[in-house]
């Protein structure tokens, strides 16, 4: 049986198959094909609209199959024959349940989103020293992640304490759906602990931010040369006599947002400049989504606050061996695993709660 809600999940994809033929239409056409960048964007379009496409047509597929098993019993005399049609209703409405589900999570994934690959951004907040070797600890659980999931990752920019621990750093990370898993990891994390520095024993909470930024393609967004002022300088700290001693660090300013990026981990200024227009790249999109979308925590500044200690998305408590994420209930996590990279079972859970808020909200807007 077909509810009021799946006829009008089924109207909703119809909408969306028109959509996708109407695209796949112009893409024929010789004119935007001349048109590269039209022609990429719409391209892209197509793509993310396939998967949900593909399904759609499952569903419709499957939809007819039940309408003709229902009139098939309930025309058939047969006891034999009515059973038949009784198992093929029971196995189709099943079989619509499944696609139901996996069409919903396509309705709230943003593919493009997904895929892309990542720069998260490390800083110390409250806490002195000992948030400065906390970040350390993060670095190393991110790089961590990295290596369980055969992604690569690449240190783009840092800024050391004076004891050894991290002020500020950007990590590159390159691999499949890396910011499908990653994203949850934007805001600040807060960790009670004794200090290495503490001699009296006592615990002391530090604070560390964490922003996740996806990484942009040319074609997600414009920057006009004009925007840009480029200054070099003189790298300071670790990284060899070369990197000290040349002007090969880069600061790049985009005027129009005030954004500022350096780079200063390469010994040539051109690598810097690369790597430092990827990031600003990333913070643009970041920046240009939060101006959309006023009321979604996208922004980068949204994401880490303020790093006061009150802003918190996880607490690493060591003296109780245990790791709480505020935005699971009723359930903690072991300090160690965590801190190895092993976050499998907490993003498994924030990635439900995630997709459940976003399928309640899509289907107030579509069942109205």
């Amino acid at each position: 049986m077909v509810t009021k809600s799946s006829e009008k999940l089924f109207s909703y994809l119809d909408t969306l198959h028109d959509k996708y033929d109407e695209i796949s239409g112009k893409l024929a056409d010789p004119d935007i094909v001349k048109n590269q960048k039209k022609f990429r964007k719409l391209s892209k379009e197509l793509s993310n609209l396939k998967p949900l496409d593909e399904k759609y047509l499952e569903i419709r597929d499957a939809l007819k199959q039940l309408q003709d098993a229902e009139e098939l019993y309930e025309i058939s005399a047969e006891k034999e024959m009515k059973e038949l049609a009784k198992d093929e209703i029971s196995t189709l409405s099943e079989d619509l349940k499944n696609l139901e589900k996996d069409i919903k999570l396509l309705m709230v994934s943003d593919q493009s989103e997904d895929k892309r690959n990542v720069f998260l951004e490390i800083r110390a907040g409250a806490g002195g020293n000992e948030a400065s070797l906390f970040a350390s600890d993060l670095l190393r659980m991110y790089t961590r992640v990295a290596e369980r999931k055969s992604w690569k990752a690449q240190v783009i920019s840092t800024n050391y304490s004076a004891i050894g621990g991290i002020k500020e750093i950007i990590l590159y990370v390159k691999g499949a759906n890396a910011n499908r898993y990653l994203k949850f990891e934007s805001g600040v994390h807060r960790v009670q602990r004794v200090p290495v520095t503490e001699a009296s024993g006592r615990i002391h909470t530090s604070t560390v931010t964490v922003a996740v930024m996806a990484e942009v393609e040319d074609v997600d967004i414009n920057i006009e040369p004009k925007d840009l002022r480029v200054d070099t300088f003189r790298a300071s700290g670790a990284g060899g006599q070369h990197v000290n001693k040349t002007e090969s660090a880069i600061r790049i300013t985009h005027a129009p947002s005030g954004i500022v990026v350096s780079c200063q981990d390469e010994s040539s200024q051109h690598k810097n400049r690369d790597k430092a227009m990827k990031v600003l790249k990333a913070r643009l999109y970041e920046y240009e989504k939060s101006k959309q979308e006023d009321d979604i925590a996208s922004s980068r500044r949204a994401q880490v606050g303020s790093g006061d200690r009150s802003e918190k998305i996880r607490t690493y408590n060591f003296p109780q061996n245990r790791v709480t994420d505020h935005r699971i209930t009723g359930r903690n996590f072991n300090v160690e695993v965590i801190l190895d990279g092993s976050l499998d079972d907490l993003i498994i859970e924030l990635t439900e709660i995630h997709n459940r808020q976003l399928l309640e909200d899509k289907f107030k807007e579509i069942v109205g």
